[in-house]
């Protein structure tokens, strides 16, 4: 009995927090469908019954107008939607393929006209309206337009920069071992970073600590995205630059997916003419390749849908530099064309040589013609310096060396 009525308990308060959730929920994460209902005369019809199904999906909400004639449905995944309003002794007339966005009201007005309920009128939707319902400024990015944008390495938040006001921040970036995605640090209306804030699926998307993107989301997943850089609810008020929110898409009762694979290799690269020029190795080899797939669909038609998404990220970086060599006449100890005093660690400024060579910095005694002396070289750095460096036309002036270390993600 004890464990019976545990497991009433725990699922009673799962339905109440359940409940709490969905009535708390941001408004960031859905859009919505207004609009007012008249007669032919213009007056407000009260009691009709509005319904909007999606084009995709096929589930329908039911609203019925109030005695102004306005309706209001909310909580709409962002996509296209079909409308249809009935009332008695009037023909139903139907809007299709109205578009919803992430936290914007679309407003879909309807007028009847005299007839049977049997009969519909379909209504071709209109150019948008003027946005009476809020007076945020944004700039909306539409599912076509994350795919299509030519993004360098598929970054998401490069979206940001593709709105008015924004700009990347220069000279100093976060380590890549706190920040893996390479999260840029963008400044809004001249902000600092951290003041922007990101909401993905109405969930908190920012780090509280370095002030940046935790996730960011696969391009191919994305429904839309939406910068806001002024005038944005209340809901987000700890920012203080902008508000980035992004939705991700979900199933539909057909199956759909996608696969992706991006290149880049270093091959396909043309040589700096200052820096990589005759005499150095060009450009060092290197490859970095993204790759991931989506799929979604539907588990119970009209009902219930699932949606994945998977993206992967290889690189192999390469890496040049010129290191200069030490001349024949340096490897001998003769350092008198360095320009610079060269001093005896082990011998002070009034000629008492320390064999332990702990003479202080200022105490020191300068090598005459700064020249070491030959059996002041060690016998193991005199190996290294025949051995390890190449000699003849090229000792007096610098090797190239190619690094190509190798990353993976």
């Amino acid at each position: 009995m004890k464990i019976k009525s545990f497991t009433i308990g725990f699922l009673t308060l799962l339905v109440i927090l359940c409940g709490l959730a969905s009535q708390s929920v941001a408004q960031a994460v859905y859009g919505s469908i207004i609009g007012t209902i008249t007669d032919p005369q213009g007056a407000a019809v009260g009691g009709a019954k509005v319904s909007v199904t999606s084009v995709t999906k096929g589930s329908t909400d039911q609203v019925t107008t109030n005695a102004d004639g306005n309706y209001s449905v909310t909580h709409l995944i962002p996509g296209a939607y079909n409308i249809k309003a009935e009332a008695p002794g009037f023909k139903s007339f139907e809007t299709k393929g109205i578009a919803v966005s992430v936290d914007t009201a679309t407003r879909v007005d309807g007028q009847f006209v005299v007839g049977t309920a049997q009969e519909t009128v379909e209504v071709t939707a209109e150019a948008p309206q003027l946005k009476t319902d809020r007076a945020d400024v944004a700039t909306a990015f539409t599912e076509q337009a994350v795919e299509s944008l030519p993004i360098y390495n598929r970054n998401f938040t490069t979206f940001q920069l593709l709105s008015p006001g924004n700009q990347r921040m220069n000279g100093w970036n976060h380590a890549a071992s706190e920040n893996p995605q390479g999260s840029q640090q963008i400044l809004t209306q001249g902000q600092h970073f951290a003041g922007t804030g990101f909401e993905l699926d109405g969930t908190d998307n920012q780090d509280p600590i370095l002030g940046i993107i935790v996730i960011n989301p696969n391009l191919e997943a994305i429904t839309e995205t939406k910068v806001t850089s002024q005038n944005y609810d209340a809901e987000f008020g700890k920012a203080i630059g902008a508000i980035v929110t992004t939705q991700t898409k979900s199933g539909t009762n057909s199956l759909h997916g996608s696969v992706f694979d991006f290149q880049r290799s270093n091959s396909n690269f043309a040589r700096n003419p200052f820096t990589q020029g005759p005499g150095t190795p060009g450009v060092p080899g290197g490859n970095w390749n993204q790759f991931g797939a989506t799929i979604g669909g539907p588990v119970k038609k009209d009902k219930i849908f699932f949606f994945g998404d998977y993206q992967g990220q290889r690189s192999h970086i390469g890496g040049s530099a010129s290191e200069r060599i030490p001349t024949a006449a340096e490897r001998a100890g003769d350092l008198s064309g360095l320009g610079v005093d060269i001093y005896d660690p082990c011998t002070d400024a009034g000629g008492v040589f320390h064999p332990a060579c702990d003479v202080a910095l200022g105490s020191r005694a300068q090598f005459p013609g700064n020249v070491i002396p030959a059996s002041r070289i060690s016998p193991q750095a005199k190996f290294l310096l025949d051995n390890s460096y190449p000699s003849g036309p090229m000792a007096p002036g610098s090797i190239p060396i190619s690094l190509e270390p190798e990353l993976t993600c």
